[in-house]
């Protein structure tokens, strides 16, 4: 039976997630190294006899995520929707659309973007004379709550599990059309879904990482739509012996 799957990516290394910057609404190209494990990324978990096949996807609107998707290599029949043109170069492995989702923007950091944990908690320390500091509690000055986070982000799950889950959970996979999905987006945006994928509170904090260029996967218990869970593990497509 179909139990649909939400695929989290977070997009490849920059010159600020290597130093530990908070990286919101500042666009940033993926440095070389990034690239080159992104593109690793794809040929490994990307394909018919791979982990992710067919899925319908959605991307932040900041760069750096639409750069890690176009180095993926998924196979788009139509051109990405900020391409001028499709790469001729890259082979068509589905016809599944993508699009452009402002609600899985990062986490807008205000007056902390571009600042270390560290460098945060000093300012704290001038201005309220202690250094606590925990974004999962206190949100950023300037930026967004955890409440606004969680508003967006409950938005973008309902929309998945009504626009293409709930009719595929526990039926036959071969009478129901694909019903996967695929996010690629930021560090705490993502940690921050999956929190609200199993219905926490973001105020508890997620003790989870997400490396840049790293996937994870959300799915749900009994095939039962009610029933959200993180996969911690899953098993890999093989082909016909």
């Amino acid at each position: 039976m179909a139990t649909p799957r939400v695929f989290i990516i977070r997009h490849g290394e920059t010159e600020w997630s290597l130093n530990g910057r908070h990286t919101g609404t500042t666009e940033l190209p993926l440095t070389e190294h990034g690239e080159r494990r992104i593109r690793a990324t794809g040929k490994a978990m990307i394909g018919d006899d791979r982990l992710i096949d067919y899925v319908t996807r959605f991307v932040s609107p900041r760069k750096r995520a639409q750069r890690t998707l176009e180095l993926l290599q998924l196979g788009c029949q139509d051109k990405m929707p900020w391409q001028e043109e499709r790469s001729s170069e890259e082979a068509v492995r589905t016809l599944a659309k993508t699009e452009i989702l402002e609600d899985i923007r990062e986490w807008d950091y205000g007056d902390y973007e571009g600042l270390k944990t560290a460098e945060i908690r000093e300012r704290r320390l001038a201005a309220t004379g202690s250094t606590r500091w925990d974004i999962w509690k206190d949100g950023c000055p300037g930026g967004e709550s955890p409440d606004q986070v969680s508003e967006r982000l409950d938005k973008v799950i309902a929309n998945i599990r009504s626009r293409f889950q709930k009719d595929a959970i526990g039926k036959p996979e071969e009478s129901c059309p694909p019903a996967d999905v695929l996010l690629v987006a930021h560090g705490h945006i993502l940690r921050a879904f999956a929190m609200r994928w199993i219905g926490k509170p973001l105020r508890d904090g997620p003790s989870m990482l997400l490396e840049a260029g790293g996937v994870g996967t959300l799915s749900y218990e009994h095939h039962n739509i009610e029933e959200p869970a993180i996969l911690l593990g899953g098993s890999f497509m093989v082909g016909d012996e």
